[in-house]
């Protein structure tokens, strides 16, 4: 399996799980929010929306949620002043950890992430530690059962996607950042039904761990998607084979 293919596996499985998926689409709420606050409420002009929608839409989130994030974020309904953090650091292993936040209290946002790694057998590092290792793509999943690779590989290369790879049953389109919405659209619009959309950090390497070391890399994760303010946590991880990120509980 690939890199940018278990990556996008990974941060399928653990951002679609059914009882995360209350808590995701707050995540989704917030992002939205800010996205329309300070790009406007119209998707069409505003390429952050967009790449949001396209995310939470993926995510199966409903119509209304999503029109309702935008009018807070407008004005229209209410606003709350979110803050944009990143904070980079370690977990155990020497794994590498990017968390970025949307917060209305920034104390307390950082006080809770450090507290995080600090429980959990990491430690935060200095900006730059970390995101140097890092690269923003966008990645589509696709069932390679109810869709055709080659079709796929047509329509996206097309629309300008980078790379295309069927692996365990998963197709995946990687992009960049800039023509992940474009790539995304393209797709959507020959009526391919994708499992996942998502925009993230991916990383130019992966760190192997042991089976002891993965659930102490896992916890540290775990502990940081489950915190309020945290919207997305990425890492250079590479689990073993039989491991379950989401039993290191």
């Amino acid at each position: 399996m690939s890199g940018h293919s278990k990556w996008a596996t990974i941060k399928h499985a653990k951002g679609l799980a059914d009882a995360k998926r209350g808590k995701i689409f707050t995540k989704f709420i917030k992002e939205i929010s800010i996205a329309a606050r300070m790009g406007g409420g119209d998707p069409n002009s505003n390429p952050r929306l967009r790449t949001v929608i396209i995310k939470a839409r993926a995510a199966n989130m409903p119509k209304d949620n999503i029109e309702r994030a935008i009018k807070k974020g407008t004005g229209e309904d209410g606003a709350t002043a979110y803050e944009e953090l990143v904070y980079e650091g370690y977990a155990a292993g020497g794994v590498a950890v990017m968390v970025e936040v949307l917060t209305d209290n920034k104390n307390r946002a950082a006080a809770d992430v450090r507290n995080i790694f600090n429980k959990n057998g990491g430690n935060l590092g200095v900006a730059g530690s970390v995101s140097r290792m890092f690269q923003r793509k966008g990645t589509i999943e696709y069932d390679a059962e109810k869709v055709s690779e080659d079709e796929v590989m047509e329509v996206a290369l097309e629309a300008g996607a980078d790379d295309i790879v069927n692996e365990d049953g998963i197709i995946t389109v990687t992009t960049s950042a800039d023509a992940f919405a474009s790539v995304a659209d393209a797709l959507n619009a020959k009526g391919f039904e994708s499992l996942s959309a998502d925009v993230g950090m991916v990383p130019d390497m992966y760190s192997p761990v042991d089976a002891d070391t993965a659930v102490k890399v896992a916890k540290l994760i775990n502990r940081l998607e489950d915190n309020d303010d945290v919207q997305n946590v990425y890492s250079n991880v590479e689990y073993p084979d039989d491991f379950d990120p989401e039993a290191a509980e």
